[in-house]
């Protein structure tokens, strides 16, 4: 009987304060199907080292230096078949998460966040899975105001309106948090029907992953 060699989801921690990426790699690399590709201090080396490792996913603290975590986080899901970011954070409700979001992150974790549920969003982000509830999104929107919600509700419907009828369905069930298969029962389709769905919307409105979905239907008010 052969064995099919599953590959390690690749790594790249990017925080400037060494005793936490030490313990984040100390907690990550206990997973067997785990693998720390790399260690930077700030965002300005993060391009070199995504280039050289290729890692599935970054961890990228928000507060550094000289780049901080927002700006290359922008940067990195700007160029063509980024890594999954996820953003580290000491503060719950904080506006550079809630930016880092609306750039593509797939999610924020706090840093104090234990070291099961570390691995596990590891894991979830890399299979593709978001690891923001909508609860914790409303919880951010609404601790956070820029002055800026009646520019982005104007955009948000614009983009919407893009939609098809049944697009938009699918997109305010996305932003309701629920699953592919709770969407596809809700809405009398297969799995694979919402999946194809939920795939033309991000490309139709030029988004990388159901979090900015989920934001865009917020701002839009629906």
């Amino acid at each position: 009987m052969t064995t099919v060699d599953v590959r390690p989801i690749r790594v790249l921690i990017v925080d400037d304060d060494a005793l936490v990426r030490a313990g984040l790699s100390m907690i990550l690399g206990g997973a067997d199907d785990i693998r720390i590709v790399g260690e930077a201090g700030d965002g300005s080396e993060v391009p070199a080292l995504v280039a050289e490792h290729r890692p599935d996913v970054v961890l990228m603290d928000i507060r550094m230096p000289e780049v901080d975590g927002l700006t290359a986080t922008e940067a990195l899901r700007a160029t063509k078949s980024p890594p999954e970011v996820v953003v580290l954070t000491t503060f719950h409700a904080d506006a550079q998460v809630l930016r880092a979001l609306r750039a593509g992150a797939a999610g924020f974790l706090l840093k104090d966040i234990p070291p099961a549920e570390l691995v596990a969003a590891i894991r979830k982000v890399a299979a593709g899975e978001p690891i923001l509830s909508p609860a914790v999104t409303r919880q951010l929107i609404s601790h956070v105001s820029d002055g800026r919600a009646g520019d982005r509700a104007e955009r948000a419907r614009g983009l919407l309106d893009r939609l098809s009828e049944r697009e938009r369905e699918v997109a305010v069930a996305v932003g309701q948090g629920k699953s592919n298969a709770e969407i596809a029962r809700e809405l009398f389709m297969s799995v694979p029907t919402v999946k194809a769905h939920v795939s033309r919307i991000l490309t139709k409105l030029g988004l990388n992953n159901r979090v900015q979905v989920a934001l865009l239907v917020y701002d839009a008010s629906l």
